[in-house]
């Protein structure tokens, strides 16, 4: 079909935000359909919007970076499988990273393919992260698992409805494999509705402007997209630029996993090669290939433009190297649950290795992790199973004019908190605790953020605990003579204040009415030396009540 010519920038803006509200749409429909506190109380799920060619042109503003590159993935592993047999009505879904472009089991991607008149224009796609997808252990982030068998069921990109029409057998073989069936059930239902819904919208701009403008909008952000970042590449000193941390453990023996960076930027183009980097290990927290890719693109975006639009066009403006079979480049049946905790590390890593020449971009290491905690077992109010999924945030890392934010998901997760009235409104559960903790937060001309202290108790049952943290041992580090972060823990606490302490991949613990469940999440480093603060400043850290007496005489000099 004939392609108009480009639209100026007013239509293309107007277009654009047009693409949005229908991604911002599909986003709050799974919101307010989906079963899970995970989805309608966390919002743990994206939206966006792809070309025929699978290249991502929109996602929701509330979406999560680091689903970016899984959605993307997706439609790639589509369309090189499906091809020109893809037609109107057909739903795909998938989730394994090996085979299905995904990034760990419990995110299901689903895609919707666009149609005018017989030619595919593009898809309509969301990603929901469902709290059980079966396995080994009970909920979807228990750390430890030596191999992705053992993690959930993998599913291969499948087609789910079939010129619209549902292949049931295929989603009672999905859902007989995951626990909670009613609760997989209404949140895939929800996945379906939102795609109706977008793809609905999509055709509703097709017949006002017609495939063949709709398809230059999508070129045409594509390439603005990626003309704006390559100019805030040109803007970086050339040279190369290297920074190295350190993962704790993988939860099945193997300490202190290391990832290596090394930044090469020549003019306007710009490589990330983690050449250095550990080999991939038996526990759950290696990344594929475009896991490495969401947490790259989010921390190079944050650094040099955060107002730059997620999609193809970024991917497009930055090269990555990372070994086959490393940690950061894993191969089947390589494990990888916990890969949000690794990819927060990389984020971290990249924003280390540009800070010297970024100063006043950069921020000090966060929290660096993605708490999770899972409590499992049988509602006695109605003898009915249940699985509470969260992720925890901690603080944030102190920046060159601010102290940073306390309690708060960072980077590559944007997850809502989870109120304790629906915790306990939906589960036979009490939240003890809910805090900020004391002294946690790194000191420095600005301080890190605070981690978040969260205890739970069952009630009138038994049940089990699944816990998974980073930074536990490595602290958050801090910048240009800033304090690092206090480090995470898990312990159960006795009714007589006795504690016990949980490794920082404790799976399996049994947890009973007469203890509560602590989880301390990680803080951040501070920001320039403290001495650089004033008086004042000391007396306002002690009057705020957010560090002790002998953590500021400890810190400060006074």
């Amino acid at each position: 079909m004939p392609n108009p010519a480009d639209l100026d920038p007013i239509a293309l803006e107007i277009s654009w935000n047009g693409l949005k509200s229908i991604a911002d749409e599909c986003f709050i429909t799974i919101m307010r359909s989906a079963f899970s506190t995970n989805i309608k109380e966390r919002h743990d799920h994206s939206t966006a919007i792809a070309d025929a060619r699978g290249r991502l042109i929109v996602q929701a503003e509330k979406a999560l970076p680091i689903h970016l590159a899984s959605m993307s993935g997706l439609l790639s592993c589509l369309l090189e499988q499906y091809g020109d047999t893809i037609a109107p009505g057909d739903v795909f879904i998938g989730n394994d990273p090996h085979v299905a472009g995904g990034t760990h089991l419990p995110d299901i991607n689903l895609a919707m393919p666009v149609f005018a008149d017989d030619a595919l224009i593009g898809f309509v796609a969301n990603i929901v992260h469902h709290a059980d997808v079966g396995g080994a252990a009970v909920g979807s982030m228990s750390g430890g698992l030596d191999e992705i068998y053992k993690e959930g069921l993998r599913i291969p990109i499948v087609r789910l409805y079939n010129n619209g029409v549902l292949q049931d057998d295929i989603l009672r073989l999905l859902l007989l494999n995951m626990r909670l069936t009613e609760e997989r059930k209404g949140d895939l239902n929800a996945q379906i509705a939102a795609a109706r819904l977008g793809t609905n919208r999509v055709e509703d701009i097709i017949q006002k402007t017609g495939a063949g403008q709709l398809c230059v909008v999508f070129e045409q952000i594509i390439t603005s997209t990626h003309r704006r970042l390559r100019h805030a590449i040109t803007a970086l000193p050339d040279g190369c630029y290297t920074f190295s941390d350190k993962m704790d453990d993988d939860g099945a023996g193997t300490e202190d996993i290391l990832i290596n960076l090394m930044i090469e930027k020549r003019g306007d183009h710009i490589c990330f090669d983690f050449e250095g980097t550990d080999g991939q290990v038996p526990g759950n927290f290696n990344l594929t290939l475009n896991a490495t890719q969401s947490a790259v693109c989010f921390a190079l975006k944050a650094l040099l433009d955060p107002e730059v639009p997620n999609n193809q066009g970024i991917f497009d403006a930055i090269e990555i190297k990372a070994p086959l079979g490393s940690f950061l480049n894993c191969v089947a049946p390589a494990s990888v649950a916990m890969r949000a905790n690794t990819c927060q590390r990389v984020v971290d890593v990249v924003i280390g290795a540009l800070a010297e020449t970024l100063p006043e971009q950069a921020v000090a290491a966060a929290n660096g992790a993605n708490t999770s905690a899972v409590f499992a077992g049988y509602d006695p109010r109605n003898g009915q199973r249940y699985i509470y999924l969260e992720t925890l945030g901690g603080g944030m890392g102190a920046r060159a004019t601010k102290d940073g934010k306390d309690g708060v998901q960072v980077n590559i997760t944007n997850t809502s908190n989870l109120p304790v009235e629906a915790i306990e409104l939906e589960y036979p559960l009490r939240v003890e605790e809910y805090a900020l903790v004391m002294d946690s937060g790194g000191a420095g001309r600005h301080r890190g953020g605070m981690g978040i202290r969260r205890s739970i108790r069952p009630v009138g049952h038994v049940c089990e605990f699944n816990g998974v943290g980073e930074r536990f041992r490595h602290k958050p580090w801090g910048l240009f003579g800033g304090a690092p972060g206090a480090h995470g823990r898990f312990f159960l606490q006795d009714n007589a204040g006795g504690q016990q302490p949980l490794p920082s991949k404790a799976t399996g613990i049994t947890l009973n009415p007469d203890h509560l469940a602590v989880m301390e999440t990680p803080g951040a480093g501070g920001y320039g030396p403290p001495a650089d603060r004033s008086k004042t400043s000391l007396k306002e850290d002690l009057d705020s009540g957010k560090f002790s007496v002998a953590f500021v005489e400890k810190n400060y000099k006074m």
